[in-house]
Protein backbone atom coordinates (compact mmCIF):
# COMPACT_ATOMS: atom_id res chain seq x y z
CA UNK A 1 0.00 0.00 0.00
CA UNK A 2 1.63 3.50 -1.24
CA UNK A 3 2.30 6.39 1.57
CA UNK A 4 -0.35 8.44 0.76
CA UNK A 5 -2.86 5.77 0.92
CA UNK A 6 -2.04 4.57 4.05
CA UNK A 7 -2.05 8.04 5.65
CA UNK A 8 -5.58 8.19 4.48
CA UNK A 9 -6.25 5.04 6.14
CA UNK A 10 -5.16 6.26 8.90
CA UNK A 11 -6.60 9.58 9.09
CA UNK A 12 -10.09 7.91 8.48
CA UNK A 13 -9.59 5.52 11.08
CA UNK A 14 -8.80 7.94 13.60
CA UNK A 15 -11.81 10.40 12.52
CA UNK A 16 -13.86 7.47 13.37
CA UNK A 17 -12.56 6.98 16.50
CA UNK A 18 -14.23 10.57 17.28
CA UNK A 19 -17.08 10.33 15.28
CA UNK A 20 -17.69 7.05 16.93
CA UNK A 21 -17.42 8.32 20.23
CA UNK A 22 -14.68 5.83 21.17
CA UNK A 23 -12.55 9.28 21.58
CA UNK A 24 -12.31 12.80 22.88
CA UNK A 25 -10.74 16.10 23.05
CA UNK A 26 -8.27 14.39 25.29
CA UNK A 27 -6.94 12.53 22.80
CA UNK A 28 -6.34 15.20 20.38
CA UNK A 29 -4.39 17.54 23.48
CA UNK A 30 -1.91 14.32 24.38
CA UNK A 31 -1.05 13.95 20.13
CA UNK A 32 -0.43 17.85 21.03
CA UNK A 33 2.71 16.55 23.57
CA UNK A 34 3.84 14.73 21.29
CA UNK A 35 6.88 16.00 18.89
CA UNK A 36 9.95 14.61 17.55
CA UNK A 37 11.75 13.68 20.08
CA UNK A 38 9.23 11.69 21.40
CA UNK A 39 7.32 10.38 17.56
CA UNK A 40 5.79 7.59 19.83
CA UNK A 41 4.13 9.51 22.86
CA UNK A 42 0.52 8.48 22.43
CA UNK A 43 0.86 5.01 21.78
CA UNK A 44 3.23 4.86 24.84
CA UNK A 45 0.46 6.16 26.99
CA UNK A 46 -2.27 4.62 25.67
CA UNK A 47 -0.04 0.65 26.61
CA UNK A 48 0.52 2.43 29.43
CA UNK A 49 -3.23 3.10 30.45
CA UNK A 50 -3.76 -0.45 29.30
CA UNK A 51 -1.08 -2.49 31.30
CA UNK A 52 -2.00 -0.27 34.53
CA UNK A 53 -5.78 -0.47 33.98
CA UNK A 54 -5.47 -4.23 34.21
CA UNK A 55 -4.89 -4.32 38.36
CA UNK A 56 -8.22 -1.55 38.66
CA UNK A 57 -10.14 -4.24 36.43
CA UNK A 58 -8.97 -7.19 38.59
CA UNK A 59 -10.10 -5.39 41.76
CA UNK A 60 -13.51 -4.07 40.67
CA UNK A 61 -14.10 -8.02 39.66
CA UNK A 62 -13.18 -9.51 42.99
CA UNK A 63 -15.01 -6.55 44.62
CA UNK A 64 -17.91 -7.33 42.60
CA UNK A 65 -18.16 -10.79 43.40
CA UNK A 66 -18.18 -10.10 47.40
CA UNK A 67 -21.32 -10.04 49.43
CA UNK A 68 -22.58 -7.97 50.36
CA UNK A 69 -21.28 -5.30 47.73
CA UNK A 70 -18.68 -2.49 49.53
CA UNK A 71 -20.46 0.34 47.56
CA UNK A 72 -17.63 2.80 49.02
CA UNK A 73 -14.78 0.00 48.00
CA UNK A 74 -16.22 -0.07 44.23
CA UNK A 75 -16.89 3.44 43.74
CA UNK A 76 -12.99 4.02 44.97
CA UNK A 77 -11.85 1.88 42.26
CA UNK A 78 -13.94 3.15 39.51
CA UNK A 79 -12.67 6.39 40.88
CA UNK A 80 -9.56 5.82 39.89
CA UNK A 81 -10.33 3.93 36.53
CA UNK A 82 -12.17 6.80 35.18
CA UNK A 83 -9.68 9.57 36.21
CA UNK A 84 -7.24 7.19 33.89
CA UNK A 85 -9.77 6.76 30.96
CA UNK A 86 -9.81 10.77 31.35
CA UNK A 87 -6.38 10.77 30.76
CA UNK A 88 -6.75 9.15 27.35
CA UNK A 89 -9.82 10.06 26.30
CA UNK A 90 -11.62 7.36 26.21
CA UNK A 91 -15.06 8.72 26.09
CA UNK A 92 -16.73 5.82 26.08
CA UNK A 93 -15.06 3.59 28.71
CA UNK A 94 -15.23 6.94 30.83
CA UNK A 95 -19.17 7.30 30.36
CA UNK A 96 -19.77 3.86 31.50
CA UNK A 97 -17.25 4.42 34.78
CA UNK A 98 -19.96 7.33 35.29
CA UNK A 99 -22.81 4.97 35.15
CA UNK A 100 -21.07 2.32 37.27
CA UNK A 101 -20.33 5.05 39.75
CA UNK A 102 -24.05 6.66 40.11
CA UNK A 103 -24.87 2.94 40.31
CA UNK A 104 -22.97 2.57 44.04
CA UNK A 105 -24.16 6.11 45.14
CA UNK A 106 -27.75 4.17 44.70
CA UNK A 107 -26.79 1.18 45.86
CA UNK A 108 -27.50 -0.99 42.79
CA UNK A 109 -25.28 -3.89 42.52
CA UNK A 110 -26.84 -5.14 39.61
CA UNK A 111 -26.47 -2.08 37.85
CA UNK A 112 -23.29 -2.07 39.05
CA UNK A 113 -22.53 -5.31 37.63
CA UNK A 114 -24.52 -4.93 34.14
CA UNK A 115 -22.12 -1.69 33.55
CA UNK A 116 -18.95 -3.25 34.53
CA UNK A 117 -20.05 -5.92 31.59
CA UNK A 118 -20.89 -2.92 29.02
CA UNK A 119 -17.62 -0.97 30.26
CA UNK A 120 -15.59 -3.92 29.48
CA UNK A 121 -16.44 -4.68 26.13
CA UNK A 122 -16.42 -0.99 25.88
CA UNK A 123 -12.62 -0.93 26.64
CA UNK A 124 -11.39 -4.08 24.76
CA UNK A 125 -13.27 -2.34 21.44
CA UNK A 126 -10.93 0.69 21.86
CA UNK A 127 -8.50 -1.37 22.75
CA UNK A 128 -8.82 -3.20 19.50
CA UNK A 129 -9.57 -0.31 17.63
CA UNK A 130 -6.09 1.69 18.97
CA UNK A 131 -4.10 -1.23 18.51
CA UNK A 132 -4.75 -1.20 14.86
CA UNK A 133 -4.56 2.60 14.17
CA UNK A 134 -1.17 2.74 15.85
CA UNK A 135 0.14 -0.17 13.89
CA UNK A 136 -0.76 1.63 10.62
CA UNK A 137 0.99 4.77 12.34
CA UNK A 138 4.07 3.14 12.49
CA UNK A 139 3.67 1.62 8.75
CA UNK A 140 2.66 5.34 8.10
CA UNK A 141 5.65 7.18 10.27
CA UNK A 142 5.51 10.60 11.98
CA UNK A 143 2.82 12.80 11.04
CA UNK A 144 0.48 16.07 12.09
CA UNK A 145 -2.38 14.36 14.14
CA UNK A 146 -2.86 17.17 16.66
CA UNK A 147 -5.88 18.32 14.93
CA UNK A 148 -9.58 18.96 16.03
CA UNK A 149 -11.60 16.20 14.82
Amino acid sequence: MERNQMHRQLTNMRKALFDQGFLDEQFVQLEELQDDANPNFVEEIVTLFYRDSTRLIQNLEQALEKSPLDFNMLDSYMHQFKGSCSSIGAKKVKSECTQFREYCRTGNGDGCKRTFQQLKREYAALKKKLETYFQVARQVGPVETARRP
